[in-house]
């Protein structure tokens, strides 16, 4: 059911870019948007790894440097049938975690010294299943096809803008006056519309993660309960080094819980997640 939800919301992202660059002119217009949006994010997939990893300082661990944690990973690569990912170590007291990387033979794994301080075993292993699930699903390739589109829809929205200010001039009447106003809320209305289907697309692919996970270490409720240590724990300590662009990608929200509606969070509300966790 999530991929299907998945493939629906892509579905509407397209639609609604292809409308937005109707209303711009055209083909040409939605072609620009697209491949500025695209090149953006392209680039971000393919250096996607290295970027995020230098941001929160991450320093590569090998077997020897950490056996415990190494081998827990190694272990359920193995389980899922994917190359051993890089696996890092983030020197921060919040506890979260996050996979990245273009594909399973470009992804890394990476989770916080807080998180490894308040987590059991078995809970940990919960959290890197769900984890190594991001790898296997290709979600960083479904994240950056929403943020292409996205991208696009937000652009296409900048050049009704401006297109509607610099052609204020060209007539008064009400036929035209309609229009401005029409190409105007569009331009509002679209790029909100964009970003709270790509808010879903997140939170859909996170369910997603959540029951591969629990899958992949036999263990639901060791995820359910580690979720929520991780929900109390990160709202009293969250992530200082976080940005918006990123948190999408941690288990959980790294910032301080603050009540944001649900349809524009990155994530699905932690009682959700480990309700369908036990019912498994």
């Amino acid at each position: 059911m999530n991929r299907i939800k998945t493939a629906f919301l892509l579905t509407l992202l397209t639609l609604l870019m292809m409308a937005m660059g109707g209303a711009v002119g055209g083909q040409s217009g939605m072609l620009i948007a697209f491949l500025m949006a695209a090149g953006m994010n392209f680039f971000a997939y393919w250096n996607s790894d290295k970027i995020v990893l230098r941001m929160y300082k991450a320093k590569e661990v090998t077997r020897a440097d950490s056996p415990d944690f190494y081998g827990l990973v190694e272990s359920l690569a193995q389980k899922a049938n994917i190359p051993m990912p890089k696996v890092y170590i983030i020197p921060s007291d919040s506890p979260n975690a996050f996979a990245t990387g273009r594909n399973p033979q470009n992804a890394a794994v990476a989770a916080t010294q807080g998180i490894m301080r308040i987590l059991s075993r078995d809970e940990l292993e919960g959290v890197m299943a769900h984890e190594l699930s991001h790898v296997l699903h290709r979600d960083t390739l479904i994240s950056t096809i929403a943020a292409t589109f996205a991208g696009a829809i937000s652009m296409l929205g900048s050049m009704i803008k401006w297109g509607a200010i610099l052609g204020m001039g060209r007539g008064g009447d009400d036929e035209g006056g309609g229009g401005l106003l029409g190409g105007l809320a569009m331009a509002i209305i679209a790029p909100i519309a964009a970003m709270l289907i790509q808010m879903a697309v997140s939170r859909s692919r996170e369910f997603m993660a959540d029951a591969t996970g629990a899958k992949l270490c036999g263990k639901p409720q060791a995820l359910a309960s580690a979720l929520q240590k991780l929900q109390m724990t990160a709202n009293s300590v969250p992530m200082q080094e976080a940005t918006p662009a990123t948190a999408h990608m941690f288990i959980v929200n790294p910032f301080t819980n603050t009540k944001i509606a649900s349809l524009f969070s990155t994530h699905p509300a932690t009682e959700d997640r480990i309700a369908r966790l036990m019912a498994m």
